[in-house]
């Protein structure tokens, strides 16, 4: 190897004028500059313009400064999709603390342990959810954070349990705050948690090259163009939004608030703001296709939607195309910033019969149009399968739009980045054109209605009533939520339960979304050595039907 030295590097260094590290931080900056006056959000009456929104970001950025919060702090914020949930998403990081949205359905032991581990020193409450939060921090074994309440007069119920609320904090704060850019792309922007299937739930640690880089891959991807408006059906807790907080700020559009999903609610909103854009899962689409006041055809407005979860079933993507909501599906988890992959529509597409177009549109796709790749590989051997949409191996992804890792887990880190590709735990086949399709879960994670069940976690508290022997947790296909819990249970002898009982008693240990939908009775088929076999129980319920066929 030649020791000449290469010209390219020779006193063509960075410096502050040719490199600046990646933020989404500076979305927000340049539409606040740039667009300054044309409306950033709108919520029940109110509405704010990219100018205050940068303002009120910068505003509660100084409190949280003064409160004490920096470089490596966590702040925690459990509140729906309203907009003091989207600017946390800015004000957060510009004082170089990390974000942890929680997921607003989760119950208090499962938020305690969150808080615990992500060291949160602060928490902002939308009154909604001040029980479960009272008893998530009574449960806490660590410090409890500083709660901020987050009113919202759309809400009427809940009660205060912070020592001050949102909007005073905003007014004690510095609207010329100095947000405190990353000295480096890699620093952590968002705690997220995920689904496992054994024990608690791991923390991905995303960064904000990630987050940049995901939130422009989404105006490629969604089509979203310039000044979109884009309606929030999809939970800001859910991998940051799908980082579409980040989007919305970089493509200057309208974020069209919305605290609960409500067919009717939806219509008027899309049709008082032109709503282009939206996000999902299909239990959403589902929902607004069956709504009795659904607008048809030339009655109905134009919007692109994005859909994720399970491969959404052909009447969900035709009856959308009905109500006029363009469908094109997406794939990822959180440990790559929510869809990193995207079933990229092909010229002669439109022209196929609505079955057949369903049929393309359903698949996993391709890497997004800045993550570096997803494929199918054989985990033995680390090579791509074969494109003949029959071998099956893990699907794995690669590139800029992946976590930092899993907090204080060094052993799983290093295990889902073993081979240097992060392993999904899906398993699926690619077909002639390299597009992905998922076959089934390695891991058993359920997706019902764009959340990540882990059955194992189901089956933990089947296990502990009394007249359980045997349990085993398997996705059951299901019209409205896409794919749900089944249990399958072996009584002890001489022991007797109802479905009803066993799903009650699963109800009273766990949140309602994880409970069973259904229970089946009898012998669990096992190997000799004892193992369930959980693939005769998914051919039984035809949950691998529902995702590959």
């Amino acid at each position: 190897m030649s020791d000449r030295q290469n010209q390219y590097n020779i006193g063509l260094d960075k410096n502050a004028a040719n490199y600046v590290p990646l933020s989404p931080l500076s979305f927000l900056a340049r539409s606040a500059a740039v667009y300054p006056d044309h409306v950033g959000t709108v919520y029940e009456g109110r509405s704010f313009t990219w100018r205050q929104t940068h303002e009120r970001g910068k505003r509660f950025a100084s409190y949280l400064a003064s409160k004490g919060i920096g470089v490596g702090d966590t702040v925690a914020a459990m509140l729906p999709n309203i907009p003091a949930m989207n600017e946390v998403h800015f004000a957060v990081p510009m004082t170089g603390a990390v974000l942890n949205a929680l997921n607003i359905r989760l119950d208090a032991p499962s938020i305690a342990f969150q808080l615990d581990h992500g060291g949160a020193k602060i928490i902002l409450v939308d009154p909604e959810f001040s029980d479960v939060i009272t008893d998530a921090l009574a449960r806490m074994t660590g410090s409890k954070p500083f709660v901020i309440d987050v009113d919202d007069a759309a809400f009427k119920g809940g009660k205060r349990i912070g020592e001050i609320e949102y909007e005073t904090a905003l007014s004690q704060g510095d609207p010329d705050f100095a947000a405190i850019l990353p000295s480096d792309e890699w620093d952590a922007i968002a705690l997220s948690y995920t689904s496992g299937t054994t024990g608690n739930p791991k923390g991905v640690v995303t960064h904000h090259r990630g987050a940049y880089l995901n939130a422009v891959s989404n105006i490629l991807a969604g089509n979203l163009g310039q000044h979109p408006v884009y309606l929030w059906t999809l939970p800001m807790f859910h991998c940051n939004g799908w980082c579409f907080p980040w989007t919305l700020a970089a493509a200057a559009g309208i974020n069209v608030c919305l605290r609960k999903v409500e067919p009717t609610k939806i219509f008027e909103l899309i049709r008082q703001h032109g709503v282009t854009h939206m996000c999902g899962a299909p239990i959403v689409y589902n929902t607004l296709i069956n709504a009795p006041d659904a607008p048809k055809g030339n009655a109905a407005r134009r919007v692109v939607g994005l859909i994720a979860g399970a491969a959404p079933p052909v009447a969900v993507l035709e009856g959308a195309e009905n109500i006029g909501i363009r469908l094109t599906h997406v794939y990822g988890l959180t440990e790559v910033y929510g869809p990193a992959s995207v079933c990229a529509e092909q010229p002669g597409w439109d022209e196929l019969p609505p079955a057949e177009r369903a049929k393309m549109k359903r698949r996993q796709g391709v890497p997004y149009p800045l993550e570096e790749g997803v494929t199918v590989i054989n985990p033995q051997t680390m090579q791509p399968v074969p494109r003949d949409s029959e071998t099956i191996g893990e699907v794995m992804f690669r590139g800029n739009i992946v976590m930092k890792g899993y907090l204080k887990n060094e052993k799983a880190t290093k295990e889902a980045f073993e081979g240097g590709w992060f392993h999904t735990g899906d398993l699926g086949v690619l077909d002639e054109h390299g597009y992905v399709t998922i076959k089934d879960r390695s891991k058993d994670i359920i997706i019902s209605g764009g959340e990540n069940i882990s059955s194992v976690e189901v089956e933990d508290i089947l296990y502990k009533h009394p007249a359980v022997l045997f349990a085993a947790v398997v996705a059951k296909p299901d019209p409205k939520w896409g794919e749900v819990p089944c249990a399958f249970v072996e009584l002890k002898d001489g022991a007797s339960a109802s479905e009803a009982e066993i799903i009650a008693f699963c109800r009273a240990h766990m949140s309602g979304f994880k409970t069973p939908k259904a229970v089946v009775f009898g012998p669990i088929p096992k190997t000799s050595t004892g193992k369930i076999q959980k693939f005769l129980l998914r051919n039984e319920v035809g949950s691998v039907k529902a995702i590959s066929s």
